[in-house]
């Protein structure tokens, strides 16, 4: 070590050791990650022998899989007419019910603070429920298709559509609805002539993302029973009737692509 010489003296360098407390930290959180990665994946049980045994039955069945079935093609389409339904109604039943419960979990302009925590609660309550777990639940009140669907995509999207709208209600800039509340207008018309202008083309998008998004989940809400294509998809594993499945999955990627591609489009037209 050369020591350091100022004003004829001479001070040894500082020694800083190679763990000090921000390297203890960085070790420390290296640590957990690998403990919680490693009890993660005994819990797991994944086994990468298992998938290498299993490709090979994959392979088998794509290959048994063509060509596709196009025997039962119109009944296919009219399940695939029933998914693209229940996320329509679905996400906008939801969308209705979170426009009121939106503005009181938003914390600019809710009434009362004494209403924004219990509609905040009440919203993680719906967001941390699937709607594939909604769509089990029905089943079971309302019987076998796809009104069950449509309840469960509703009560989930209702919890998800109203927490996004109100994050973006609150990140609105403050002037036009204090301008607007100056002006002594009731709360009602602060919201519809102040707020909505400002929020309504994000409000939009968000309603398009959740159509798409639903459209996806609706395929599988089938397997318990919630009608649609994805009962279609559940009956044909269940079968082995492969080429059968093949054109399942043909007409789902085709609609959720033209989906995908037209709530795309229309949210860019709202830019």
């Amino acid at each position: 070590m050369i020591p350091a010489v100022a004003g004829g003296r001479e001070y040894p360098e500082p020694v800083v050791g190679w763990l000090s407390g921000r390297r203890w930290r960085f070790v420390a959180v290296l640590v957990l990650l690998a403990a919680f990665y490693s009890v993660s994946w005994q819990l797991a049980r994944v086994d990468p022998g298992k998938l290498m045994t299993g490709l090979p039955k994959m392979a088998s069945w794509a290959a048994k899989a063509w060509p596709p079935a196009t025997d039962e093609l119109s009944v296919l389409l009219q399940r695939t007419a029933e998914t693209v339904a229940m996320a329509a109604i679905g996400t906008t039943v939801a969308a209705l019910l979170a426009l009121p419960l939106c503005v009181l979990a938003a914390r600019n302009i809710t009434p009362s603070l004494a209403l924004y925590y219990p509609a905040r609660w009440f919203l993680n309550a719906l967001r941390g429920i699937d709607s594939f777990v909604f769509a089990l639940l029905f089943v079971a009140a309302v019987g076998l298709g796809p009104f069950a669907g449509v309840l469960g995509i509703a009560l989930h999207t209702w919890g998800s559509t109203a927490k996004l709208w109100a994050e973006a209600i609150e990140n609105i800039p403050p002037g036009p609805i204090e301008a607007a509340a100056a002006t002594g207008a009731s709360r009602l018309k602060v919201v519809a002539f102040a707020l909505l202008p400002d929020v309504g083309p994000s409000m939009v998008s968000v309603g398009l993302f959740w159509w798409e998004f639903n459209v996806r989940a609706s395929t599988v809400l089938g397997v318990v029973g919630a009608g649609g294509i994805g009962q279609e998809l559940k009956n044909s594993m269940d079968l082995l009737l492969f080429p059968r499945l093949l054109t399942i999955i043909a007409i789902i990627l085709v609609t959720v692509t033209v989906i995908d591609h037209t709530s795309e489009w229309l949210r860019r037209r709202l830019e």
